[in-house]
């Protein structure tokens, strides 16, 4: 199944939560004056966490990866702000879905050559189980970028093959485009991420043999059958039972599960716009995509293998928008909630990550409540011009006025496409270095602790499904995947290994 979603979610105008009382203090509520409010709060927490010590053991019948393409932890805690504050609260004390997963850790992004790495080498990572060079899909780090001789001999399969190969119905949902370099992980194997049709490719890497990534998702992918490309094969395979294409929210909503089997949809013709220029009436959301797809996946009695990735807080950053960035992050976070909604812990295991982090962050001792997209409460005590609580380290949003720093006060800091004051001038803002969290759930979930390598993510989410390499432990009865002291299995979690297709 190949369902690309639009990340949309309705739009609104963040206007300033923090209320001042009488003697210019910010109010917050009543009850967190006393001691007894954070000390019941915090007891309840502990015997929540008493209970995880019950490890869900069963084994894993569905498997959901939510990738939020550059949302760093710094992303996480303003959007969490943010969707407090879209409904009435300071923000600070909301839950994001995510933030109620039970299991958190940390993961390790650098690529095999690069400090700072990119979204094709990240792919591979927590899709493939094997770390990459920045820049290449689906194959391991021996192979360089846009050479074509060494691809041959160095594919490596992703968790999505895995599945598919175990019988399990699989799908991708993506905001971005359906050759970008997450979804392309799962099912390419390409030595430049760039490389998306025939016409980015060099001649010689053509005539060398190489495919690009749309040929690919059609042709390793069984039973889906994609391409727009000058060959002449069709854009969908008409000739699969129960296959359906659709472009436009409607079409896709008025789908009845029970009659698709497979299902391609396509919005746009490269990436889907930000959720807040979405145009609702014939654009679907993120969570409506995922809802679809959870609802045809789940028909299998084996289970499904679902990756979901909210793939424009990554374009929102790195073009220095931070609002576009956290609206985008919100919506994925409603997706994470449907998805639960759909699914049960007992036989799901859930993960949400990112691939890698930016170089956004907001600070300067905002006052509680103070609007996520507001300004400092002070100004700086060197050119004495306000700034705002959000700021990039580098990116488009460096700008210079007569010779100073731009006041931000005489502009429209809030509105929509407003580029955040960045430190260095780039045309586009980049990637950070940071670890990323790694939120968990379901069966299984508790192998995801402390701080790991990112390749190590599918390695546990095949150990809980009992697909791919490690199976010893699978072997019991009664619906639980049977852990037991398998030192083969264990080692095989901490070795990297090559798959070929």
């Amino acid at each position: 199944m190949k369902v690309t979603a639009l990340l949309v979610m309705s739009c609104g105008l963040i206007l300033g939560s923090l209320v001042l009382g009488g003697l210019g203090k910010p109010q917050f509520p009543e009850q967190e004056k006393e001691p007894q409010f954070w000390n019941a709060w915090a007891q309840r927490t502990l015997k929540n966490a008493l209970m995880l010590q019950n490890l869900n053991q069963n084994k894993a019948k569905n498997l959901i990866l939510f990738l939020g393409d550059g949302m760093g932890v710094p992303t996480v805690t303003a959007a969490r702000i943010l969707k407090g504050q879209l409904s009435g609260q300071s923000g600070e004390e909301t839950q994001l879905e995510m933030d109620k997963f039970p299991f958190v850790s940390l993961a390790k992004t650098y690529n095999t050559n690069a400090q700072v790495p990119d979204s094709a080498g990240t792919a591979t990572a927590y899709l493939c189980g094997v770390k990459a060079n920045e820049g290449t899909v689906g194959v391991s780090a021996a192979a360089v970028r846009s050479q074509c001789q060494t691809t041959k001999g160095n594919e490596v399969t992703s968790i999505l093959r895995w599945a598919k190969d175990a019988g399990k119905s699989v799908g991708i949902v993506t905001t971005t485009r359906v050759n970008h370099a997450t979804p392309s992980a799962a099912y390419a194997h390409s030595v430049d991420r760039d490389w998306y049709s025939d016409n980015e490719m060099p001649d010689e890497a053509v005539q060398a043999g190489c495919k690009d990534i749309a040929q690919q998702l059609f042709e390793n992918i069984p039973n889906i059958d994609v391409s727009g490309k000058k060959d002449g094969r069709g854009l969908f395979p008409l000739t699969v039972q129960k296959g359906h294409y659709v472009w436009n929210k409607k079409q896709l909503l008025s789908l009845n599960p029970n009659s698709v089997d497979y299902l391609l949809g396509l919005f746009e013709p490269g990436d889907l716009p930000f959720d807040l220029e979405r145009n609702s009436e014939t654009d679907p959301s993120l969570t409506e995509m995922v809802e679809v797809a959870i609802k045809i996946l789940r028909k299998n009695p084996s289970g499904f293998y679902l990756l979901v990735e909210g793939g424009r807080i990554d374009h929102g950053h790195h073009e220095g928008k931070a609002k576009q960035a956290l609206y985008e992050a919100v919506e994925m976070d409603r997706a994470i909630g449907q998805a639960d909604l759909m699914t049960s812990i007992h036989n799901t295991m859930t993960i949400v990550t990112a691939d890698h982090s930016h170089m956004f962050n907001f600070g300067g001792y905002t006052l509680r409540g103070n609007t996520i997209f507001g300004l400092a409460p002070m100004v700086s005590d060197v050119d004495q011009k306000p700034f705002t609580s959000i700021l990039y380290g580098n990116g488009p949003g460096f700008k210079m006025v007569n010779g100073a720093r731009e006041n931000v006060s005489t502009i429209d800091y809030q509105e929509n496409n407003y580029q955040a004051q960045a430190a260095v001038p780039l045309k586009m803002e980049t990637h950070g270095g940071e670890d990323v969290a790694v939120f968990a759930k379901g069966p299984l979930a508790h192998l995801l602790h402390g701080v790991h390598e990112q390749n190590y993510i599918p390695h546990v989410m095949a150990y809980a499904a009992c697909i791919g390499q490690n199976r010893e432990h699978c072997m019991s009865s009664g619906g639980t995947s049977g852990l037991r002291p398998v030192l083969s299995s264990v080692a095989a979690l901490l070795t990297v290994s090559r798959l070929f297709c």
